[in-house]
């Protein structure tokens, strides 16, 4: 039983290809990564994301309301996604979230951020951390951050709420 219990961590680790490490920081505190799942579209691989979190939940609800540093991220396995078709698929996902303001004013700032695409290998995060607010990061670099709990829980609202993506993502991303 208990080489089960190890097989199956180390498979939670690797997905289509990519591997995530076990833990990162967000600005000076530890994460753990919480889970991972990856994101179809008309049966094509498109990313595999990774959640972290302070400690592991699998409480979507807390994760999202929670004031902790966190982070989502995305390693994109598809050949290549437009700028266009991030934008289309922000304002889709944005769109299905109950509650928050004014979401274009986030779609506009975040697609005018991004480059004319993102591709296989590229890995893209949203990153929050309670004083500065939500960084959108592209391989790493700080592209812009958006101050403010009503972004950090719109974003973690896409991957984590009653609307994801994908429910086979937001599974794998609480640990499922």
């Amino acid at each position: 039983m208990h080489f089960l219990l190890l097989a199956s961590l180390a498979l939670a680790k690797s997905l289509a290809g990519v591997s995530l490490p076990d833990a990162s920081t967000v600005g000076t505190t530890p994460v753990v990564l919480n889970g991972i799942g990856l994101r179809e579209k008309y049966f094509l691989d498109i990313y595999v994301g990774g959640l972290y979190l302070p400690s592991p939940s699998r409480d979507a609800a807390a994760i999202i309301a929670a004031e902790v540093p966190k982070r989502v991220e995305m390693h994109f396995v598809y050949r290549e996604v437009s700028r266009e078709q991030m934008l289309a698929s922000f304002r889709e996902d944005f769109g299905n979230q109950p509650g928050v303001g004014d979401k274009t004013q986030y779609v506009d700032r975040i697609v005018g951020w991004l480059p004319a695409s993102v591709k296989r290998g590229d890995a893209m995060a949203f990153e929050y951390a309670p004083a500065s607010g939500t960084a959108i990061l592209l391989n790493g670099t700080t592209l812009g951050t958006i101050p403010g709990q009503d972004f950090m829980r719109l974003v973690f609202g896409v991957y984590l709420g009653s609307k994801p993506p994908t429910e086979a993502l937001k599974a794998g991303l609480l640990g499922g």
